[in-house]
């Protein structure tokens, strides 16, 4: 260690006054020698006693230093073997070389060094390989915050148990708001005295008053109708994990009355927000009530949307008034137009064809132009049948026009109509939504989490047979004298035909009424069956799938196509398969997969009623309706394919669905 006096800010100082006192001795001495003896003398006591001085301090720096790296090391092997801190080395073959003693306690061992990482936490390596720096695992029951020096082949270990804890009882206590709404009250109490109008509320309202009761929920009735209710992400789990049993419970304890009362139930949850949550909580009711009720819908911040219950048929809810009301409001939305734009989904079928031509003769009543958007490379052999027939017709061929002419005639007062569909993904060119700010919905299919955005007007009824229905019955309310041709007339009531199955599925009294007034109107039945027939390839294609078909579980049959084909199948032959196997004694759902090109699996999906293979669908990112529904896998094996459908029906009939 350097002299205390050899550092250069305290030397130099000390030599001057060191030089300064000699030269006032030696004058001293000149004058008074024995004055300057004696200031010799005191000189050198003052030098030695200096002297003295920087020894000691040089010691008891030592000393000092001495202690302190003393201490720092015991400090640092604490540390390392007592600090609730792990610490891992490891070599270059994933061996552990040492670890201190907190570390291997967490494994509940003597001792870890030598061991494979593997032996020890089968997570360890593929942790080590990964591009973090830093991760959370699970070892023996408790949560550790890892983090890596891949460099120094060095793991240290944080024990974040509590503090994961902490934040598993936050996100368990966040609120949840749910409304719940009871679907058909006013339609099952109308005509009832007040007596059984009586006794149906209390019974209702004792099951939910029971059912919050047990899972600890908040419940307030707001109306006739409605309930509020409040809770924690922790009992909405249990709600879950219950399939949200009080769906089953309300509907069968009134059916035993002969009387079918269901619940729809809207859940708002994941933010902290309780505006946010109300809004997302209505936003789930809506979604619930349009996919038919008898169901809830869960919806997080995040827009993910998980469906329970709605296996059910449900009742028609849909009143001639609101059919009246949309076809003013329509007629007004297009006479503020300057022209309409009507657009369907991706391969059409006739349902959509046939309510795109009925659009466009509500556009035509009302003196605008119109225009049906169409990809004719994308339409199965009975639409061309239907479009051949078009054709023939010259004013109404005319009216077809592709997507890009679409996109270079479209402009800001322009209307787009959207029949048969709501998600912007299966429109034929999504390009126009984006484009056109007036957008109408149309639509028989139960609302899905997609959804057009922001549409001006919305005309959604999943208890239709058809778009084609509804649109028939907005033509019967066009105050204007209406014309309507042959074609015009056979096209919408095709599209009823084709999605009854010729009256025989999803068909009510009003489906009759509109294809009697499509009758009436000049449609001709026999040109139906003509758009209709098939082939006899299909028709063998058809019967090579069906042939390898197998019973999953009672009444639901699988077929699907040789996986050893060659042969790709169109959609149409699928769906004809399909329904070709529900006609068969036994069978109340069939599902049909086969190969529809290299790289995509289609899959279509029928029931009588019993099974609502719409949720089934929708597991598998498909959708439909409660008795019709179908999906495309892609790149995937028909096997893999087959057992991704089996999970999902398996799933479906424990309760629950995801979107």
């Amino acid at each position: 260690m350097p002299s205390f006096y050899e550092k250069s800010f305290f030397r130099y100082p000390l030599y001057a006054l060191i030089g300064l006192t000699v030269i006032a001795i030696m004058v001293i001495f000149y004058y008074q020698w024995m004055i300057g003896v004696a200031g010799t003398f005191i000189l050198a006591v003052v030098l030695f006693l200096l002297k003295l001085s920087e020894k000691k301090l040089k010691i008891e720096m030592e000393s000092y230093i001495s202690t302190l790296s003393y201490r720092l090391k015991r400090v640092g092997e604490e540390a390392l073997m007592e600090m609730p801190i792990g610490i891992m080395l490891f070599n270059e073959q994933y061996h552990i070389e040492w670890t201190n003693p907190f570390l291997t306690s967490c494994f509940h061992e003597d001792t870890l060094v030598g061991r494979s990482m593997n032996d020890v936490a089968e997570t360890l390596v593929p942790l080590v390989k990964q591009e973090v720096d830093t991760e959370t695992i699970t070892l023996h029951e408790r949560k550790f915050k890892v983090i890596i020096k891949r460099d120094e082949r060095l793991l240290y270990f944080f024990d974040v148990t509590e503090q994961t804890e902490i934040e598993k009882q936050y996100e368990d206590e966040r609120t949840v708001l749910a409304l719940i709404f009871l679907d058909n009250y006013d339609e099952v109490t109308q005509g009832l005295d007040d007596q059984t109008k009586s006794t149906i509320n209390s019974q209702v309202t004792s099951l939910l008053n029971k059912w919050a009761t047990d899972y600890g929920i908040y419940l307030k009735r707001t109306s006739s109708e409605r309930f509020m209710a409040i809770l924690n992400e922790n009992i909405l789990i249990k709600l879950e994990k219950s399939k949200f049993s009080i769906l089953d419970e309300v509907r069968e304890s009134t059916t035993v009355q002969n009387i079918s009362l269901t619940l729809s139930i809207g859940i708002g949850s994941g933010v902290p927000s309780l505006i946010e949550l109300g809004d997302l909580a209505q936003s789930s009711l809506d979604l619930a009530l349009g996919r038919g009720g008898d169901q809830a819908a869960v919806k997080q911040t995040n827009g993910k949307v998980k469906f329970y219950g709605g296996k059910t048929n449900p009742m028609e809810k849909r009143t001639r008034v609101r059919a009246r009301v949309i076809s003013h409001a329509l007629t007004e939305i297009i006479s503020e137009s300057d022209k309409v734009i009507i657009m369907g989904h991706k391969y059409p079928d006739m349902d959509s064809i046939g309510s795109a031509i009925g659009i466009l003769k509500v556009a035509q009543v009302n003196e605008k132009e119109g225009f049906i958007v169409l990809d004719q490379n994308e339409l199965d052999t009975g639409v061309q049948r239907l479009i051949q027939e078009v054709r023939q017709h010259s004013d109404l061929w005319s009216r077809f026009i592709t997507r890009e002419e679409a996109l270079e005639i479209s402009t800001d007062d322009t209307v787009l109509i959207v029949v048969d569909t709501h998600k912007p993904s299966l429109v034929i060119e999504e390009k126009l939504l984006n484009k056109v700010d007036n957008v109408v919905v149309i639509d028989h299919h139960r609302r899905g989490e997609e959804f057009i955005k922001d549409p001006l007007l919305v005309y959604m009824e999943p208890y239709a047979s058809s778009t084609a229905e509804l649109v028939t019955e907005l033509l019967e309310y066009q105050t204007k004298r209406l014309k309507m041709n042959m074609i015009e007339a056979t096209s919408l009531l095709a599209g009823i035909i084709v999605d009854t199955k010729s009256f025989t599925l999803r068909t009510g009294s009003r489906t009759f009424d509109a294809a009697s007034y499509l009758r009436s109107k000049g449609a001709d039945t026999v040109l139906v069956q003509k758009f209709m027939r098939e082939n006899i390839d299909h028709y063998v294609k058809r019967s090579k799938i069906i042939q390898n078909t197998d019973m999953y579980k009672e009444g639901i049959a699988i077929a699907k196509s040789d996986a050893d084909s060659e042969d790709y199948f169109d959609q149409v032959t699928i769906a004809q398969a399909a329904d070709t196997l529900l006609t068969m004694n036994g069978v109340s759902a069939s599902f049909v997969l086969a190969r529809r090109n290299e790289q995509t699996i289609g899959i279509s999906a029928r029931s009588l009623g019993d099974i609502n293979v719409q949720l089934i669908m929708e597991a598998l990112n498909g959708g439909g309706h409660l008795t019709n529904a179908a999906t495309q896998l892609e790149n995937i094996s028909l096997q893999e394919a087959e057992e991704k459908l089996k999970l999902a029906i398996a799933e479906y009939i424990e309760g629950g669905t995801k979107s």
